[in-house]
């Protein structure tokens, strides 16, 4: 069964598992645990109503540690298995998984939001991103997809089904700040098949003054106003060794940069 204990000492399997380093669980783990205690009172049961009897009393569960509720959903958010599969590797029945993970999110997320990690979502804030008066906004734009399961309706099953992925995904356009790798920006949720410049299109990101974006020819055309784009060309004779970079720009309402 997999556990904090078992997996603490041995990085390279821990970084796989859970994306994170042992010091970046370390530092992620207060904050997780403080969330917790904010959004699961010890003083209240599951559906928040005043305990008959002291916390911890009754059958004991199987995730009983702070660091194995946080390994459990870094775990299933890492590699996105079956609840099945994933109650499996935690000795849960896939209900129990279910429960869990439904559970410990929302705990993931509070944390997360306190520590400062957590993505804008809401595409018209971008420019007013606390990060900006740290460091240069120098980005790269990109879609993201993960397998979902079939949908059952036709209709559903063509909108979601990636002719790149070869199956069903879901897909999130990403803004990352390429100094610190740090995602400062996760678009809603869309079905696979959307077109990556469609979906950054609809998301109308608001960027900051004097930005750099990077992107691919996934979003060919896609130039914001007053933006600074950098896109990868291929030469004619497909030699590797003879990539450049085209550049464009557009000028914003505000003028040219200075």
């Amino acid at each position: 069964m997999l556990t904090y204990d078992t997996l603490k000492d041995r990085p390279r399997e821990f970084l796989a598992a859970t994306g994170l380093t042992p010091a970046e669980f370390a530092q992620l783990l207060p904050a997780f645990q403080a969330a917790y205690a904010h959004l699961y009172p010890p003083a209240l049961t599951r559906t928040g109503q005043p305990r008959q009897r002291r916390a911890g009393g009754g059958v004991k569960g199987t995730l009983i540690h702070d660091a194995d509720k946080l390994l459990f959903i870094l775990v299933y958010q890492k590699t996105n298995p079956l609840q099945t599969m994933h109650g499996l590797q935690f000795g849960l029945s896939q209900p129990q998984a279910n429960y869990w993970i439904h559970h410990l999110l929302l705990v993931l997320q509070q944390a997360l939001r306190d520590l400062g990690h957590a993505p804008e979502r809401e595409a018209s804030q971008v420019a007013e991103h606390l990060l900006w008066a740290e460091s240069a906004p120098e980005l790269a734009i990109d879609g993201t997809e993960r397998r979902r399961q079939r949908p059952q309706d036709p209709a559903q099953q063509q909108a979601h089904y990636s002719g790149k992925k070869k199956t069903h995904t879901d897909k999130n356009i990403l803004l990352v700040h390429e100094p610190s790798n740090k995602v400062v920006y996760l678009g809603p949720t869309l079905p696979g098949k959307t077109h990556d410049k469609k979906a950054a299109d609809a998301a109308q990101i608001v960027y900051p003054a004097q930005a750099t974006l990077d992107k691919d020819s996934g979003f060919q055309g896609y130039e914001p106003p007053g933006v600074l784009t950098y896109q990868p060309k291929k030469s004619p004779k497909a030699d590797p060794s003879a990539w450049g970079t085209a550049c464009s720009i557009r000028s914003s309402p505000a003028g040219a940069w200075s």
